[in-house]
Formats: structure tokens, C-alpha cells, sequence
């Protein structure tokens, strides 16, 4: 039995220097600027080369959709939901990627508390979005050139619309490993081509609510395992959804060609899975009771023709073909933002959130997870190399670079390996880290995430997501003391 690797933790690398020292260690790609630049940092920069809703953004930094699990049990909005979208504003983002993702329809949500785009919660999202300018307008004097999406997702596979703990699966297609683990018994869980078209007219309506609401753009929601990501890796499914790629990108075509007819006129995004790989588990040899051991890939046959952007003659590794041929559909369609993630929290979260402690449902880091960061922006790196002319792209898996996130971000962007450098957890802690880095010339390294995936464990626990070492909110409150006693509890 091999043990474990040793993890060098960022926090011990007390300089640049040595931070490129050790990223070079490891044989691998990240650049890093000497120094935080501020008025001259890249990532103050407007973003000239595109518009959203008319407006060119005022700087370079992007916030991902971030749930809490905590609305209404009718998908409304809540008073924690509604501090979060405050600090979102007060970010300092010109670009907000949908705050949250918003389900569809009620049977498309992954948890019973999910915020829900339709009429009856539009009331809300008009509060949300008007609550989140004003926190921008008074902390930065404007709001003209900040850009604001809505996400509209189904969560398909992941569907747990009525209880916490109680699975209700949609899926594209039956998986060899994912239809256990996410307890899928037969084909009746599995899309119709007819119910596929109901689908479609209801990411329609969302768009036309957004539209209605204020939105600049909607992001189609295509990453994480969720459904139209999963409709994307749907290669052995049958009928006019499946099996070819023109098939498999059916869904977006028509969802877009629907918007249009509409005369909705309103920006498109797309966060996209950009790669994958197959499943993976704690290493049973190296688990004890109480602590998970490294990720390993999951028993598989090959070819493996599953998921999207997988090698399916070794989906331990990743082919980014379809990739590039999905980002040049989007570009034809007129998609104007591509936001970049990989793989899933669901089964492969090493990939999707590079992290130095796993959440409850992951599994230990294998290797540095600088690595796993390193993949990511080598992959923006190569699609905004040939990206299409009107589309912008944003990074993602940041968070782990922690002290060193400013500066990576300003060679990100200096380089041109990306458009815009996008935050996802670690504004739970740290909403304006970047603006605040730029001003200050350094970070308050008690904000800094350390990516402990509380975040992430407190909804697999059945509680709402926070920053709960960092934020006192969370910290402070009674749903962190119950999130003690379960991860305790195991």
C-alpha cells in the first residue's frame, strides 16, 4: 500500500518566488505576476472587445452562480439570499454570471430550497437584482457598465426537488456508475423526446422572465453533470436527442431558436463543462474510518462512450474535439459569453474545485491540486486561442490559489489566456477580494478562502451553504453548530 502524497500548502509559501518555485516542482504551467498593480492591474480594465446588453464592462472580474440552498419552499427569496446577492454588488464584479442558478420549473431543482424562475417568484428576482445594483451603486458610483446574467438550470440527474435527502433523477441516458450512485432503477427515469420539447419551452419562459426582470443575459446552463451538460455526453442515447453531436446540441439550437421567435432579443451565456473524466471514489486502501482517502477513477470498460470531453479510449484522461466544435456552435448562435468550469461536484470535484480538504461526499487530493487548477486555464488558454469573434471567455477553479490569486489573475489577463477571471467561493468569505487587492496593493489573509468545503459539505448535510470557518454570519450561527455535530457524526 502506497501512502498518501504530502500536500504543500499555499499559506507556506511566503513569497512569489516561491510560489513559481513550487508550481514549477511540479512540471506544470501557471503564470504570476511580482506584484499586485492596482490602477495599472489588468483586472481593472474594461473589457473592450464586446458588449452585453449595450454595455462594454467596467473590469475583467466575473462571479459564478453561487446557491445557498436556502430559499422558499416555493423557490422564493429568503433574507439570507438576499445578503448574499448585497455582497455579490458589493464584489466589485462588472460581470455577474447569474448569482445563482435558478431552476426552470419546480421538478428541476437539486434541493428543495432552490431559487425558482417563473411568475410567481418574479416579484422576488425584480427585489434581488434591484438590491444587488444598489449594493454596486453605493459602493462604486455606477452601475453602467456592470453586466448581469440569470442561470437557468434543470438539475436532471441530480433532481431533489421535495426533500433534502430524496433523489427524483431526470436523466439523458442510463450511466454504468452514475445511475447507482445516484439511484436510478430503470428507464422510466429517462427524458422522452416529447418531454425534452416541454423542456425547451420552459428555458423560454425563464429567458422571457429574465428579460422582463431586467437581466442583461441569460446563461444556459451547461457544466456540473446538470442536465444539459449531461444531454452534451449523450452518446448512446437514442432518437433526435442522442448519439450524434448534432443531435446531442439539439437541445441548445432549439432553445435558442425559441428565444429568438419570440422577439427576445436578450444576451446569451453558456457555463460549460469544458472537459471531464470518468467517476471517481476515495481510494478503498488508504480510507479509515472517520478520513477519506485519495480519489481514484472509478471501475470502467472501454471504450467508454460517456459524459463530454472524455477520451473515450481512456476517460481517465480528457479530449477537448467536441469542445471546440460545441464553443464554435455557441458562436455561431450569437452566444456572447462562454464560462468555463470542468467535470462535477458530484463525481469528479476534484476537477471542478481544486481544494485541500475534500467536502463530505469527495474524497483527499491525489496529487497537488494546483494541478488540477493548472488544467483548467491551460484549457481557456487554448480556447481563446481560437475563440469566435464576438465571444468573450471567463476562467474558473481560482480559489485555490489564495495569496496568490491577484497575482495570477493580472498574468491571466496580461498574457490574453482569458477575457475575465471568474470567482466562485472565495467571495463567500472575501466578496471584493480582487477590487480590494488592487486598492490595497495586498489581501487581509483572514478573508482568504482555504477552501475547507464546508461550503459544499453543509447542503450534503441537508443545511444551506455558507462560508462557515470565515464568514460569522455562518460562523456565528446555530446552523454551525449543526454542521459540527454531523461532519462529526460522519
Amino acid at each position: 500500500m502506497s501512502a498518501p502524497f504530502k500536500l504543500t500548502r499555499i499559506p507556506s509559501l511566503k513569497t512569489v518566488d516561491a510560489f513559481r518555485a513550487h508550481v514549477s516542482s511540479l512540471g506544470i504551467e501557471i503564470p504570476c505576476e511580482d506584484e499586485i498593480a492596482g490602477n495599472d492591474s489588468p483586472i481593472g480594465q474594461p473589457l473592450t472587445t464586446l458588449t452585453v446588453n449595450g454595455k462594454t464592462l467596467g473590469n475583467r472580474i466575473a462571479l459564478h452562480p453561487m446557491e445557498g440552498w436556502d430559499g422558499t419552499a416555493d423557490g422564493g427569496v429568503t433574507d439570507p439570499m438576499r445578503r448574499r446577492w448585497r455582497r455579490f454588488g458589493e464584489s466589485g464584479a462588472k460581470l455577474i454570471c447569474g448569482a445563482e442558478a435558478m431552476a426552470v420549473r419546480p421538478d428541476g431543482r437539486a434541493n428543495p430550497n432552490q431559487l425558482i424562475i417563473n411568475e410567481a417568484n418574479q416579484a422576488g428576482l425584480v427585489e434581488l437584482r434591484d438590491l444587488l445594483l444598489a449594493a454596486h451603486r453605493d459602493k462604486y458610483g455606477t452601475t453602467d457598465d456592470l453586466a448581469m446574467g440569470f442561470q437557468l438550470t434543470h438539475s436532471g440527474r441530480f433532481c431533489r426537488p421535495n426533500g433534502k435527502f430524496t433523489y427524483e433523477p431526470r436523466i439523458a441516458y442510463r450511466h454504468p456508475i452514475l445511475d447507482d450512485k445516484f439511484k436510478v432503477q430503470s428507464d422510466a427515469a429517462m427524458w422522452t423526446d416529447a418531454e425534452v420539447e416541454e423542456l425547451i419551452a420552459d428555458y423560454v419562459r425563464a429567458a422571457r422572465i429574465a428579460r422582463e426582470v431586467g437581466a442583461d443575459f441569460v446563461d444556459l446552463k451547461h457544466c456540473h453533470g446538470y442536465l444539459l451538460h449531461e444531454f452534451l455526453g449523450a452518446h448512446t442515447r437514442e432518437g433526435k436527442f442522442g448519439g450524434s453531436f448534432g443531435n446531442r446540441t439539439r437541445i441548445l439550437r432549439e432553445i435558442v431558436a425559441g428565444i429568438r421567435a419570440e422577439g427576445n432579443e436578450i444576451d446569451l451565456a453558456v457555463r460549460l463543462s469544458t472537459f471531464d473524466m470518468v467517476p471517481h471514489r476515495p481510494d478503498p486502501e488508504l480510507s479509515t474510518p472517520g478520513k477519506l482517502g485519495p480519489g481514484i477513477p472509478e471501475e470502467h470498460t472501454t471504450p467508454y462512450p460517456y459524459q463530454f470531453g472524455v477520451n473515450p479510449d481512456d476517460p481517465t484522461q480528457i479530449d477537448l474535439r467536441e469542445t471546440v466544435a460545441f464553443v464554435n456552435l455557441c458562436g455561431e448562435l450569437g452566444i456572447k459569453l462562454l464560462n468555463t468550469t470542468a467535470g462535477s461536484p458530484y463525481y469528479t470535484p476534484h476537477l471542478q474545485r481544486p481544494a485541500a480538504y475534500p467536502p463530505s461526499d469527495g474524497y483527499q487530493p491525489a496529487y497537488d491540486p494546483l494541478i488540477d487548477l493548472a488544467r483548467q486555464i491551460e484549457v481557456v488558454r487554448h480556447l481563446k486561442a481560437g475563440l469566435p469573434e464576438g465571444m468573450a471567455i471567463i476562467a474558473s477553479g481560482l480559489s485555490y490559489l489564495q495569496e496568490y490569486l491577484p497575482h495570477v489573475c493580472q498574468a491571466l489577463l496580461r498574457d490574453n489566456w482569458t477575457d475575465c477571471v471568474g470567482l466562485g467561493r472565495v467571495v463567500l468569505s472575501y466578496p471584493d477580494i480582487l477590487a480590494a487587492a488592487m486598492e490595497q496593493g495586498g489581501l487581509e489573509k483572514r478573508l482568504i478562502c482555504r477552501t475547507f468545503s464546508d461550503c459544499t459539505t453543509a447542503p450534503r448535510k441537508g443545511l444551506p451553504s455558507g462560508c462557515f470557518p470565515l464568514d460569522d454570519f455562518y460562523a456565528q450561527s446555530a446552523t454551525a453548530a449543526e454542521l459540527k455535530t454531523k461532519k462529526k457524526a460522519g
